[in-house]
């Protein structure tokens, strides 16, 4: 019996092999590898390097292809994902490590069909998916910008992915149910501004990559676009920016959006964790124009689809636990949050009414709650306000406790915290 089921299971996967490997040859077909430059490229005008530089900022490219103490934009920054961990490349232009052989060509290819200069397929961590969109004249400027970097030898470190999703074949099949080359066409039924900012918000900023739900094999579910989803291997959850959700900016005042974007504050809210390293080493050097563009794209994002069955409303908290919180909160909270909750005006955050305190998952508030929040220091706000981690002063059951009570005062509905909920988090 066991050796019979052993052998369908060696059948199955020889088969799945045969599949993955014709697939695998049906997605490169044709596909020879790029030259490099002839000669070196004469070298871009300033207007097109800065234009670049900008660009690059606007796609955040620091932010994935730097590590930790290393040199800008140098690669080895290990992302990881539910697959294993893609380590980010090198692209300063050092000829041997980094992207100093690299055409023009070759570059457009990586970024809009997700190809290296060598024709290996690259993986969707390099959000490809996205950066299609991108267009010829704005790939052309980010290299420009790129070939101007101080050249670092940082050889590319290989990927540590699990069988079989290191497997060029197994990515391949990916790409062929998930992934179609595009080009971004303009609505002409939307204004130029939409236009801009969907280019910005779909294409270079990717922002769907966070703040889309994905299914089983990572691929962004386009039927729930911008619905809001769980940050892979980080204990934070990008909230839904649909119309009509938690945290949709759609009734915004555009001016509080743009200020969120810039400044990383505004009235209504601060931005912390991965979105305040956004804010950090991305939106805030944009102009504003493009700001508000991406403003007006974000309010213009159509409501969530109805869940299938109405959610059950949120049981209330038992009087004990409501006043153990309510006495955490007078004395660890007030003094910043308010008494009742109002915050301070482009210092500390309101809690009364903030809807990242009431989305359905509290995983954002327990996490601040523990390590701390930390809005970025920008241009607008240099010398930002953070909030002290609570992890080593109040136990599981006292967090649960005060984020249970702000969830549950000032008008707030949403469900109670638990000590479990909160013990998974530390």
């Amino acid at each position: 019996m066991m050796r019979s089921l052993a052998r369908i299971a060696l059948l199955v996967v020889a088969l799945l092999a045969a599949a993955a490997a014709i697939v695998g040859w049906l997605n490169v077909r044709g596909e020879a590898p790029v030259a490099a430059d002839a000669k070196p490229p004469a070298p871009a005008g300033d207007a097109t390097v800065a234009r670049g530089a900008y660009l690059a900022r606007a796609g955040n490219c620091i932010g994935c292809h730097t590590a930790r103490g290393g040199a800008d934009y140098a690669g080895g920054r290990p992302i990881h994902t539910p697959f294993g961990i893609v380590y980010a490349s090198n692209l300063t232009p050092d000829p041997q490590t980094g992207l100093g052989d690299w055409s023009a060509d070759a570059f457009w290819r990586a970024m809009h069909n997700g190809r290296s200069k060598d024709g290996r397929l690259l993986y969707p961590a390099f959000p490809y998916p996205n950066f299609t969109l991108v267009t010829r004249a704005d790939s052309d400027a980010i290299l420009a910008f790129l070939r101007t970097l101080p050249p670092v030898r940082a050889p590319n470190r290989e990927h540590a992915l699990r069988f079989p999703y290191n497997l060029q074949p197994a990515l391949a099949a990916w790409r062929a149910l998930y992934f179609r080359p595009e080009r971004f066409e303009p609505d002409p039924a939307r204004s130029a501004q939409w236009n801009r900012g969907s280019y910005l918000v779909r294409g270079l900023g990717h922002c769907d990559a966070c703040h889309s739900p994905r299914n089983w094999l990572g691929a962004t579910q386009d039927s729930a676009a911008f619905g809001g989803a769980p940050l892979p291997m980080q204990p934070w959850h990008a909230p839904s920016l649909a119309s009509g959700a938690e945290a949709a900016v759609a009734d915004w005042p555009i001016d509080d959006v743009v200020s969120l974007l810039k400044t990383g504050i505004s009235a209504r809210g601060s931005t912390l964790g991965p979105m305040a390293e956004v804010v950090f080493r991305s939106t805030q050097y944009l102009e504003r124009d493009d700001l508000r563009a991406i403003a007006v794209f974000l309010q213009a994002l159509p409501p969530a689809p109805a869940a299938p069955t109405p959610r059950a409303p949120a049981p209330k908290a038992g009087d004990a636990l409501l006043r153990q919180g309510a006495a955490i909160y007078a004395e660890h909270c007030a003094e910043c949050h308010g008494e009742h909750g109002e915050g301070v005006a482009s210092i500390y955050p309101p809690i009364a009414g903030n809807r990242s305190v009431t989305l359905a998952t509290p995983i954002n508030l327990v996490n601040v709650i523990l390590r701390g929040g930390f809005p970025p220091a920008t241009a607008g706000n240099p010398r930002p306000f953070g909030m002290p981690p609570f992890a080593h002063s109040l136990t599981n059951e006292e967090i649960a406790a005060v984020a249970t009570y702000v969830r549950q005062s000032w008008g707030h509905a949403a469900s109670p915290v638990t000590p479990v909920e909160v013990f998974r988090l530390r």
